[in-house]
């Protein structure tokens, strides 16, 4: 679809040096970036640079199914919001 936008925001309440550690440390991403309890995140990799990649694996608890989320960095600057390209899209967290 393209145009259209989709905005999601939330407040999380801790330092942004926490959250940035968070999100930017694959030990962390894949101990709560999930979709719920049934979904778990084995694997993750980052390359924190703009051009390069972060791939992250996400499957069912039960074996069903499962698939790696990966993208593109397109801008990074410490404690801001992160830029990146997936699957033909863009992204700013």
């Amino acid at each position: 679809m393209p145009g259209k936008q989709i905005a999601v925001e939330t407040i999380v309440a801790a330092p942004v040096t926490v959250t940035w550690q968070a999100y930017t440390t694959p030990g962390d991403i894949t101990h709560w970036n999930v979709a719920s309890d049934d979904w778990h995140r084995p694997s993750a990799s980052v390359d924190l640079r703009e051009g390069s990649k972060f791939v992250s694996r996400m499957e069912a608890r039960d074996g069903g199914m499962g698939f790696d989320f990966e993208g593109t960095y397109t801008a990074i600057v410490p404690h801001e919001p992160i830029a990146y390209t997936f699957g033909g899209r863009e992204a700013v967290v």
